[in-house]
């Protein structure tokens, strides 16, 4: 399974993202430019943290202009796995391939901790690894990971299983509904803003992060030896 890094200026999540596909999933991975106008090489599109341009604007608000954004969009209609993290999350809503919005965090400061999530559906391509209900610990690091959507959205996103992690207990930001990560309708599109790629070794605190990548690679295989 080949996968595709994206890289903005201002991106600095890439490398542990390169690190979790290739040294700890053994797959293939490749950075992939802003200014990048074809993604059809590519199994799998991960973006990562950071402060994509600065973040000026609002998070994630430049990027979501870019070529490589669009083309993002028309792979995602084609069902292809895309999971944003961090600023990769904000970057998704920005595009609109996700709904909702990202505030400042409720303490209007800056938040570096490992926290508790909960798995809320591991019916997805990015958590059939998990168990419902599954405790794992993930680190966050973000100001801007307030999600926010108003109630006809939240209902919908209830209604279609899309709420896919939350923080458990202590709520970190603020979120809505101690929401951490969802999914677009079709559930192929995943935003997050607990980062599963500096979870990937137990040396480092965590490895609840891998079940994450090995699921997208499971469903992958799984797909492509149906069709074979």
């Amino acid at each position: 399974m080949k996968f595709a890094v994206l890289v903005f200026p201002g991106t600095n999540g890439h490398l542990d993202m390169y690190h979790a596909v290739k040294d700890k999933l053994g797959e293939e991975v490749e950075f992939v430019q802003h200014d990048t106008k074809n993604l059809d090489e590519y199994e799998a599109i991960l973006i990562p943290g950071g402060s994509s341009y600065g973040d000026y604007l609002r998070a994630g608000a430049i990027a979501r202009q870019t070529p490589i954004m669009k083309e993002v969009a028309r792979v995602a209609k084609e069902g292809k796995p895309i999971l944003g993290i961090g600023n990769g999350f904000q970057i998704l809503l920005e595009a609109g391939l996700l709904p909702g919005a990202m505030l400042q965090n409720k303490s209007l400061k800056f938040t570096c901790q490992t926290v508790q999530i909960v798995v809320h559906n591991n019916d997805t391509i990015f958590s059939r690894q998990y168990t419902n209900g599954e405790v794992i610990d993930l680190p966050i690091a973000h100001s801007v990971g307030n999600y926010y959507c108003d109630e006809k959205t939240l209902q919908e996103l209830k209604n279609n299983n899309q709420i896919v992690f939350t923080y458990n207990g202590t709520n970190p930001n603020g979120s809505i509904e101690n929401i951490a990560g969802i999914t677009n309708k079709q559930g192929n599109v995943l935003g997050m803003m607990p980062h599963p790629e500096r979870a990937v070794d137990k040396r480092l605190g965590s490895n609840d992060g891998l079940k994450l990548f090995k699921s997208i690679v499971q469903q992958w295989r799984e797909a492509n030896a149906v069709k074979a």
